[in-house]
């Protein structure tokens, strides 16, 4: 039997434990566990109070020992369940170095699974606090899927305003829920069914977000080979729709048998067949494709199945996917150019991306800090000697009050400006309408082709012009493109 200090306390860290990490409350848990400091932020949070809530666990665990009690099996209920998440996190805690070690690993060689040269001394733990073989494997699993998430979500999305931190937690309920109990009891091999839906203007980082739900999905651990079934690297695959033309578009997704038409010389493998069973399928401009996809895709989505073009054999997709779209659905699906039947089943959950100006707004001393961050990346290390120095271009060249439209994607262009030429020119931010079209000889065509190209040199790309203009993507390219 537990002592009520002890149930109390494993109680506590149960409630903890399986809380998204991007929604803790600092000074809850500085009441829950006393010695973690009440004033942590960003990161902190979700990492530092690991050590803090150990050392108590630790103890608890070998006064429990020195009783006789060191499996699950010794005790029943709630204690039970309580002993299991205590033992569940002190042999998480104990190789989140090697798992975060071997992320990095894994990124730098990214063809192939490695191995895991820790992973039987985790299982073996498990295995002696009363886990049978089977679920030590399971959790180990989890153990690898929780540090790639808090890995990918936390380093991958820059920024720390209030809107970034709800897309965290938001990122973060996408894999696990708000409570991953519930997770861990129904949902850990169900995920797939859970399609997402990213909003927000170009340049915001739904591909960065998209990659970090694609990369942190269940993987199981294969103990005959000693490493995971396949390498999260190559469990993300990603697409813009727009970039191709309507009449491959299908062929793209769903592959196609040799012979199905002009061209097809050989038999081609879809995205959807080459996206595994545990991983996820990125469509970017999902807001472009023609009804007629979006049907297939809905068929997809509902059955799981699919067939290549020229083929009627039936494939399974057995993946997630992901779509995204910087166009305003309310307006696509009020003209019938987006589906709704499709729209409700592509979003079982909608993240809206913040805008730079809307972080901006929210915290002025975001930009220093993107800034500094951006300048890491780029250079590869600590940019604290130039970090002064772009921020003064940036202040000294553009508006105070500057909308950067095309946000952090913008940013980081405006950053490598600065770096290249120590300034930044004034007629590469200038206003659309700094050049007024009045010549009266000009055909439509030519018209459409000088207001999109006067778009294009304010925004930078094919979708935004699109989204500015009401055109779709390809028109927006044919016209930029034209001959003066």
């Amino acid at each position: 039997m537990l002592e009520e200090q002890e149930w109390q306390f494993l109680q506590q860290l149960e409630e903890t434990i399986y809380s998204n990490p991007f929604s803790i409350d600092p000074a809850l848990l500085a009441v829950r566990f006393p010695g973690l400091p009440g004033n942590l932020e960003g990161p902190a949070v979700g990492g530092h109070y690991f050590s803090v809530i150990a050392e108590p666990l630790d103890r608890l665990l070998s006064g429990l020992a020195k009783r006789g009690i060191t499996r699950l099996q010794q005790l029943s209920g709630r204690e039970r369940e309580w002993l299991k998440h205590g033992l569940l996190f002190r042999t998480y805690h104990h190789c989140t170095e090697a798992l975060d070690s071997y992320i990095e690993q894994q990124l730098a060689q990214p063809d192939r699974p490695l191995p895991v040269p820790f992973a039987s001394t985790v299982v073996a733990e498990l295995e002696r606090g009363g886990f049978s073989g089977r679920e030590a494997l399971r959790y180990f699993g989890f153990f690898f899927q929780l540090r790639r998430a808090y890995y990918f979500i936390d380093r991958a999305l820059v920024g720390r305003t209030p809107s970034m931190q709800a897309l965290r937690r938001g990122l973060w309920n996408l894999l696990f829920t708000e409570d991953a109990r519930l997770y861990d009891r129904y949902l850990w091999d169900r995920m797939e069914d859970f399609s997402t839906l990213l909003l927000g203007e170009t340049g915001t980082g739904k591909g960065a977000a998209a990659a970090a739900i694609g990369r942190s999905g269940y993987i199981p651990f294969d103990p005959q080979s000693g490493g995971f079934k396949t390498a999260f690297t190559q469990a993300f695959i990603a697409t813009n729709l727009s970039q191709f033309p309507e009449n491959l578009i299908e062929s793209e997704l769903f592959g196609h048998r040799k012979g199905a038409f002009t061209g097809a010389v050989d038999n081609h493998k879809g995205l959807l067949s080459r996206c595994s069973h545990y991983g996820s399928l990125f469509l970017d401009e999902i807001g472009d494709v023609s009804v007629t996809v979006q049907i297939k895709l809905l068929k997809v989505l509902q059955e799981r199945r699919f067939t290549p073009v020229g083929s009627h054999e039936e494939k399974r997709f057995s993946g997630r996917l992901i779509a995204a779209t910087n166009r305003s659905l309310p307006e696509l699906r009020k003209s019938g150019a987006f589906r709704d039947d499709f729209f409700y089943r592509v979003s079982s959950q909608v993240l809206h991306m913040p805008s730079l100006r809307q972080r901006l707004e929210e915290s002025p001393d975001e930009l220093a800090l993107m800034v500094r961050l951006l300048l890491e990346r780029m250079l590869g290390g600590p940019a604290e000697r130039v970090l002064d120095q772009v921020l003064h271009i940036i202040q000294r060249d553009l508006p105070a009050a500057y909308p950067w439209p095309g946000n952090v994607r913008e940013l980081e262009q405006v950053i490598r400006r600065c770096l290249l030429s120590q300034r930044i020119e004034p007629q590469a931010f200038a206003a659309v309408d700094d050049a007024p079209i009045d010549d009266l000889a000009l055909s439509a065509r030519e018209l459409m082709a000088r207001y999109c190209g006067q778009l294009f040199r304010r925004y930078g790309t094919f979708e935004a012009v699109a989204r500015h203009s009401g055109l779709d993507r390809r028109t927006v390219k044919k016209y930029v493109e034209m001959p003066e």
